[in-house]
């Protein structure tokens, strides 16, 4: 009977222990996503692909919505999500910072989503116009370089005009009431601007950025996981195959689940091109162009080589 009992509790004793591997084990097998308003990952959350792809690897797919990339990649330094999407900006910023991340990613140029705009009625005609003006943007996002790149062209420095930094909520706020004279902002809160306060261009990126949208992870996750990175690269391409040869279809069936208008919707689309690939060096090199820019201009405190943070083939 004592050795019944013995084994008995060698038994109960080994399920807890069990359990409490299996919980761990469980925990470790969520895939944290971070995503923004509009953009590939949000329509590949609201088709339910990636949850398909990632169960029978036994993983689980927890999705954190972000307002701009610097604060998506905050997240990621700090470890709070594994994987996410920003523009050309945020990572070098995060990266001069000192984040573990990795460029796993990108899509095709899209100069015309984003832009300088100015209020209807704004005397404001052209960028060369901005001399002296408040400009809003949210710090260290990929319209930072636009509006750099955009007053050198027109012949202004960057500190010919006056900052104000401010996500994008704020800074639509502060817009319609006039505390600011122009605002930089990207899809698809430009095209919301436009259609809600008839608000003006004074130039979009065309001519001027690339305005590429980047996939990025952190180290651990990258190293720790490379088969869930291939898994979610593979299921993103499916999406953007499936909006190319879909983009009538796409606003009116991803309005709603992403809580946007769809002639809204309809125009982000039309102003953005899809089709994620692999990193280039080509792209690392017009990557390193922006991270000098913002060293030469103080934005980043020190040099970084983009390169150190690209994920290399196996």
């Amino acid at each position: 009977m004592n050795l019944v009992r013995y084994l008995a509790r060698i038994a109960v004793a080994g399920g807890i222990a069990l359990g409490v591997a299996t919980a761990a084990e469980a925990e470790d097998k969520v895939v944290r996503i971070g995503f923004q308003k509009y953009g590939t990952l949000i329509l590949l959350k609201t088709k339910g692909l990636l949850e398909e792809k990632l169960k029978p690897q036994g993983y689980a797919v927890e999705w954190t919505e972000f307002p701009a990339g610097p604060q998506l990649l905050e997240a990621l330094n700090v470890g709070s999500v594994d994987f996410g999407t920003t523009g050309e900006a945020p990572p070098i910023f995060a990266q001069a910072a000192g984040a573990p991340l990795v460029y796993v990613g990108y899509e095709p140029p899209a100069p015309r989503a984003e832009a300088i705009i100015v209020p209807k009625d704004s005397p404001l005609k052209s960028v060369a116009d901005l001399k002296g003006r408040k400009v809003a943007l949210n710090k260290g996002s990929n319209v930072h370089y636009l509006l750099v790149k955009a007053l050198e062209k027109a012949g202004l420095s960057y500190s010919d005009i006056e900052v104000s930094f401010l996500p994008p909520a704020d800074a639509r706020a502060a817009f319609e009431k006039g505390a600011v004279d122009a605002w930089v902002i990207w899809e698809p809160f430009l095209a919301a601007a436009e259609a809600a306060t008839g608000a003006k261009q004074l130039a979009d990126g065309s001519g001027v950025v690339d305005n590429h949208e980047f996939y990025l992870a952190s180290r651990n996750f990258v190293d720790a996981h490379p088969e869930v990175v291939d898994t979610i690269f593979a299921s993103l391409g499916e999406v953007d195959s499936w909006i190319n040869a879909n983009r009538s279809d796409v606003a009116e069936q991803f309005a709603p689940a992403l809580g946007l208008p769809k002639d809204v919707l309809e125009v982000a689309v039309e102003r953005r091109q899809y089709g994620v690939k692999p990193i280039t060096p080509e792209v690392i090199a017009a990557q390193q162009k922006i991270a000098d820019t913002f060293h030469e201009l103080g934005l980043i405190p020190n040099a970084i080589r983009v390169d150190d943070a690209v994920r290399k083939a196996d």
